[in-house]
């Protein structure tokens, strides 16, 4: 959630932010209302729950224990950069994000959605603008997956496709910026909860918006990958077509890793992915565990990494590496609190494409 609950590490017991002195001035108020001062915010991080307060040049760090809800609200409408910490590093600047805080279905101009039966033998059909499958709510992104039978409007009769099966026996969803939004450089973040259970396989991934090259030939970054089968673990991994083969696009991985997470799906955590032209980097919780030499997919200005791409975020079920299912699990939720991609300021390595 937005608003998480801390421990306090100061003499203060725990803070209430009361009045405004201009964009970030507040007088800051201990829950006995016993001790007061008046300081700048710095910076809230949304993942450790510290909130950095500048009081007369003197620098403050606070764990809240509790927050009453108009401060919680000061918090969420404070500059995005300032609520994750990074901007304060001086090396990103916010350019785009959905903090999902509209109830009802994603913003439209932001996000589209794939439709049907889409890849990799997965069980699910991913529905367009409906509610029990994609909706915002609580803050938060939800992405549900179904145990119902959907029929396929796709459907073929005695059809060996499995895309034209006559209905499923699951729902999802998947949405996506292409069109939208593309990127090329810069830092993602993603604060998510992903759903546990055999089955499930929640995703944060991009995929190289020249379609008609195909897949691999696009180029794919996995930024986050789970399957509730390998319940501790959270995968990275990057797709793309053998450089040396012109003929054939074989597909290659690599530049991929792996982290242990025990149980991923108790909490949110920050998923996040730095990419330049010369390597895309990984990480949890901002602890990075894998790095992708973007060379390996190919030289120079025609490898797939050095061009735009566009993002998605769903929820698969079963499938190729998803496995089999629990049915017993059902309904699932995928919940993302935020997507946040930061460029390069002036100075500090390469800088993000832009939107469409």
């Amino acid at each position: 959630m937005k608003s998480p609950i801390f421990t306090q590490i100061t003499s203060l017991i725990a803070i209430t932010l009361l009045a405004a002195f201009g964009a970030h001035a507040r007088t800051w108020t201990s829950t006995d209302g016993k001790s007061t001062f008046e300081g700048e915010l710095v910076a809230y991080n949304t993942d450790t729950g510290e909130v950095t307060v500048d009081r007369e040049g003197e620098r403050i760090t606070i764990k809240q224990q509790t927050l009453a809800e108009k401060d919680i609200a000061f918090l969420k409408n404070a500059a995005p950069a300032l609520r994750t910490g990074l901007a304060q590093e001086g090396k990103w600047e916010l350019v785009w994000s959905d903090e999902f805080d509209t109830k009802g279905m994603p913003d439209k101009s932001k996000w589209d959605y794939e439709v049907g039966f889409v890849r990799n033998q997965e069980k699910q059909y991913y529905t367009r603008e409906r509610e029990e499958n994609v909706r915002v709510e609580g803050g938060l992104l939800v992405i549900e997956g179904r145990k119902e039978t959907f029929k396929n409007p796709r459907a073929k009769p005695n059809s060996k496709n499995w895309m034209e099966q006559e209905a499923a026996q699951y729902t999802s969803g998947s949405i996506h910026t292409f069109g939208k939004m593309e990127f090329q450089y810069g830092r993602f973040e993603v604060r998510a909860k992903v759903p546990q259970g055999k089955g499930m396989w929640p995703a944060i991934w991009m995929k190289g918006t020249n379609r008609s090259l195909g897949w691999p030939r696009c180029g794919e970054i996995d930024i986050m990958e789970y399957v509730g089968k390998d319940q501790d673990t959270i995968h990275a991994n990057n797709h793309f077509a053998d450089p040396k083969n012109k003929e054939k696009a074989i597909h290659k991985m690599g530049g991929g890793g792996k982290i242990n997470i025990k149980e991923p799906y108790k909490e949110f955590h920050i998923y996040a992915m730095e990419w330049t032209e010369k390597e895309i980097k990984f990480f949890v919780n901002d602890k990075q565990y894998a790095v992708f030499n973007i060379d390996m997919a190919g030289e120079g200005p025609d490898n797939p990494f050095r061009k735009p791409h566009f993002l998605l975020l769903n929820l698969a079920i079963g499938g190729s590496w998803g496995g089999p299912v629990d049915d017993a699990l059902f309904p699932r939720k995928y919940e993302i609190d935020y997507v946040r991609y930061y460029k390069a300021k002036t100075g500090q390595g390469q800088n993000a494409g832009g939107g469409k």
